[in-house]
């Protein structure tokens, strides 16, 4: 027999560990070469690993949420006969810099000891004594503290085994009672207290999401815009074009029509779309325009990017945000997809509401907030006339955009939406 050591690969440059958020096998399990065995995360991509090997489990390194170090051993596998030198392990969804190898250790031979004598039968354990039920009353003997303490408890008094004289209810039952864990039963208009807790282990994604929200917060001072569009235009222009649109081609949303109008806002002002290093005090304006998607998964919030959004029309915009959306909603995005965006674009879609306060994407210095689309009356000069108004909340990073260029920026990317010709005119 010998010893399999699977090591926690290198997912990533730069990346130093990893958490655990899945494991597929436990100890004991059988497992077949190629079989996934467990998948970890880093910088919200998961990366599922195999095992090269056929063997038995004896070992794994830790629990659900715990960060492995890298090349740090992960799982042991018992394998039959001497195993070869190291397999590469294949790892999905993530590059592998380093190829890490296996490590086979013998096993050393147990040493013969006797067989111990047998030990004496045990006695027989003494019958339980069943606790005495409690004295049924009309009405419990309690002191009006007492009452008021079960009250707000939501305790039935007639289910308190009294210890006072004549089966009087004492503050002591009651507290012994609730330490019980006895359900409270219900008040008198037919609701109950509850009592119970659930503590549940920040993992996985939403643990990377914490972590993004606190970093972001924490780090970047916020000024948030908002403003009306009127979309009556778009509305009417996207209606067309989703009739006449061929087979293959996506269905058109707002999102589509909402990059290309960044896109043309962004090269009026480039500060914009930039990221900012704020240890090193260093802003990079980017030229390619890649827009983040804020996508909702089943595991949480993720943000896949369609790259390069100023070489893109408005069906391969849509064509892309689609193919990404599905990937982030299926698990199968890989790294690349979810990183790099310069600039984010954050929609709840027909739950919107009427305002938001998006934060900022780190290490960008803007997002763009999309809120639901809704019928108005809009006075045109002469009367109130319904008109379809959506309103934008974006957020900027006050230290690099100031009050005023983030309302110039808003306010351009609003006439482009109003006006939606302009959208496809270059120049």
């Amino acid at each position: 027999m010998g010893e399999f050591i699977i090591k926690m690969p290198d997912v990533g440059e730069g990346v130093a560990e990893a958490e655990l958020v899945e494991w597929h096998v436990k100890t004991g399990d059988p497992v077949r070469e190629d079989m996934v065995i467990a998948a970890v995360m880093t910088d919200k991509a998961t990366v599922e690993i195999p095992s090269p090997v056929n063997g038995t489990v004896i070992w794994l390194a830790g629990e659900i949420g715990d960060r492995i170090a890298v090349k740090a051993p992960l799982v042991r596998i018992e394998t039959a006969g001497e195993s070869d030198e190291a397999q590469h392990i294949r790892i999905s969804q993530a590059p592998v810099a380093e190829t890490p190898k296996a490590e086979i250790a013998k096993p050393v031979p147990a040493a013969t000891t006797p067989a111990p004598a047998p030990a004496p039968a045990p006695a027989p354990a003494p019958a339980p004594v069943p606790a005495p039920a409690p004295v049924p009353v009309e009405k419990p003997i309690a002191a009006p503290s007492v009452r008021l303490l079960a009250r707000e408890s939501g305790v039935d008094l007639r289910q308190v085994q009294g210890s006072g004289p004549a089966g009087r209810i004492l503050r002591e039952d009651v507290e012994q009672f609730l330490s019980q864990g006895t359900a409270p039963a219900a008040t008198r208009n037919g609701f109950a207290r509850k009592t119970a807790t659930e503590e549940i282990k920040l993992t996985g994604l939403r643990r990377r999401i914490a972590e993004k929200m606190v970093l972001s917060t924490s780090r970047i001072p916020h000024i948030t815009y908002v403003e009306e569009v009127d979309m009556t235009a778009l509305e009417e222009l996207r209606a067309t074009m989703n009739g006449d649109r061929r087979p293959d081609h996506s269905k058109l949303t707002v999102l589509p029509f909402l990059m290309r109008a960044l896109v043309k806002a962004i090269s009026e002002q480039p500060n914009v779309n930039a990221t900012f290093d704020d240890d090193a005090g260093i802003i990079t304006r980017h030229s390619a325009v890649h827009i983040g998607i804020a996508t909702q998964t089943p595991a949480g919030l993720t943000v896949p990017v369609v790259r390069h959004a100023e070489a893109r029309g408005i069906w391969d915009c849509a064509a892309e945000m689609v193919r990404l959306a599905e990937a982030a909603r299926s698990g199968t995005a890989t790294r690349e997809e979810l990183s790099g965006s310069t600039i984010t674009i954050s929609s709840l879609g027909a739950l919107g509401g009427i305002v938001s306060t998006p934060v900022i994407n780190h290490p960008e210095v803007a997002i763009i907030g999309v809120n639901k689309i809704a019928t108005s009356p809009v006075w045109d000069g002469a009367q109130f006339v319904p008109r379809k108004m959506m309103n934008l909340s974006s957020s900027f990073d006050h230290r690099i955009i100031d009050g005023w260029d983030a309302a110039t920026f808003v306010q351009r990317v609003r006439t482009l939406l109003e006006t939606p010709a302009l959208i496809f005119i270059e120049g």
